[in-house]
């Protein structure tokens, strides 16, 4: 009777710790997609242009891309249960701080430190499972994290245009307070304190350098259009690129990199990290465009927009996790590369939207065939990532896939206003399609199915 009693004990502290990292991560997923849906409200109080709404968005982007490696690395060195926790303080109190500004400029510097805690949640979640589940539990659990991690992106919609139906638009930040009370009672008493065995330094100078680089390039795709290309806008692209290059350079130098390059080698971790970029820069601008546009040119309200896109959370709901246990039985490559060719294919339908189209012909079936493939290809993306390293590099590794995912959209984002706010929607879906579309032909050509390659030996033995 003890050893059940506490059999049932340490299943129960898992599935909290497990709980905890999913409502810490979703809390940063929902607030990179849901503030889209504000958009529209916060530029008729504030009169804000289209360059200023791709900075509210954008700002928390650039600091939780540019800062995520080194949360990852910070979680490997000082502690993953440590700096998840001051992770969540601080993103509770710039929750605050977003849902107080007084205007757009205090918003979006309030935007910035937001994100900056957020660097801090992501990775840990990840190197916090990987840690904390022994080996035959953790595949189950990072998917059961994927699935409902990304459920929250595509939930956000509906659950912003439900508050911003009903309240003001500060709510989508107030709402983050009791999320992260909840998270941190859950995280304190049930999340072991791990680190990695062989401690680094913290590699500031690389985080330094990696910041530049973004917010060189993403001043420079936004404000670009805006100032029809200055001097000042494209010596900040040309310095972005410097500084990108410097960061390289400094890291395959140092002797404790923050991004450890060896880590490449694998090519199931480049392959995984390039369709990475393709496949969530797609995300990122299809969602960040289709909502503005089904309130600007369709006339949805927040809430019907957001209504418009719960397909897609449905169908993660159900499938994800049975598309894990799939891929681990048969290999990912199947998942990961069927995923982003039906993602790319609704997106396209997406492309001949127009005003007065009807929800169910014009809206739906492109909806329905994005769902589809984001179901597919969650799950397996995100093991194949964290299986193609060693457990001690967990925190850096999940760093660098969140890294690259934030900074896709980042990018796709800031590119949107190329063509001008009156063909940026046309511009998106096309982007966001073929970006889609790559991804699917990298995870062809690059996948090794080492999870069916190892149960085909198994069998064979």
């Amino acid at each position: 009777m003890a050893v059940r009693t506490k059999v049932n004990s340490g299943a129960r502290k898992r599935l909290f710790a497990l709980l905890a990292t999913v409502i810490g991560s979703s809390v940063v997923i929902l607030d990179g997609s849901i503030v889209n849906l504000a958009l529209p409200k916060i530029a008729a109080e504030w009169h804000a242009s289209y360059a200023d709404l791709q900075w509210i968005t954008d700002a928390y982007l650039l600091s939780l891309s540019a800062l995520i490696l080194l949360g990852g690395s910070l979680g490997d060195i000082l502690g993953r249960k440590k700096v998840y926790l001051v992770g969540l303080i601080g993103f509770g109190v710039t929750s605050m701080l977003c849902a107080i500004a007084p205007n757009i400029t205090m918003l979006i510097l309030a935007r910035i430190f937001q994100g900056v805690f957020g660097a801090l949640l992501v990775p840990g979640a990840l190197a916090i499972i990987n840690t904390n589940f022994v080996s035959s539990a953790r595949s189950q659990a990072i998917g059961r994290w994927t699935a409902w991690s990304s459920i929250a992106v595509v939930l956000a919609p509906f659950l912003g245009g439900w508050i911003l139906g009903v309240t003001s638009w500060r709510w989508i930040f107030f709402i983050n307070i009791p999320l992260i009370i909840a998270c941190f009672l859950l995280a304190l008493s049930s999340i072991s304190e791990t680190k990695d065995d062989n401690p680094r330094r913290i590699d500031v100078l690389g985080a330094l350098l990696v910041s530049l680089a973004l917010a060189g390039i993403t001043y420079g795709l936004i404000e670009g259009p805006a100032q029809q290309w200055s001097s000042l806008t494209i010596a900040s692209l040309v310095l972005g690129v410097i500084a990108s290059m410097c960061f390289l350079l400094y890291e395959s130098r140092s002797r404790d990199p923050m991004v450890e390059l060896a880590l490449f080698k694998s090519k199931n971790f480049v392959g995984a990290n390039l369709m990475t970029f393709m496949m969530y820069g797609a995300l990122g601008g299809f969602i960040f465009a289709l909502v503005i546009y089904l309130q600007t040119h369709m006339h949805y309200s927040p809430f019907a927009a957001g209504l418009s896109l719960r397909p897609i959370s449905g169908l993660l709901m159900l499938f994800a996790g049975k598309v894990g246990r799939l891929s681990a039985q048969y290999g990912p490559r199947l998942f990961m590369t069927a995923g982003p060719l039906f993602a790319a294919a609704g997106i396209a339908l997406l492309f001949f939207l127009r005003p007065g189209d009807s929800y169910i012909a014009g809206v739906l079936p492109g909806v329905l065939l994005f769902g589809v493939g984001m179901a597919l290809l969650v799950s397996p993306l995100t093991t194949t990532v964290m299986a193609s390293v060693s457990k001690d590099d967990s925190g850096i590794d999940s760093g660098i896939n969140n890294a690259i995912s934030r900074v896709a959209s980042l990018i796709v984002v800031a590119l949107l206003g190329l063509l001008g706010a009156t063909h940026a929607y046309e511009f998106a879906m096309a982007l966001c399609a073929v970006l889609a579309a790559t991804a699917g032909v990298i995870s062809y050509v690059m996948i090794e199915n080492v999870y069916g390659q190892k149960r085909n030996r198994k069998l064979s033995d």
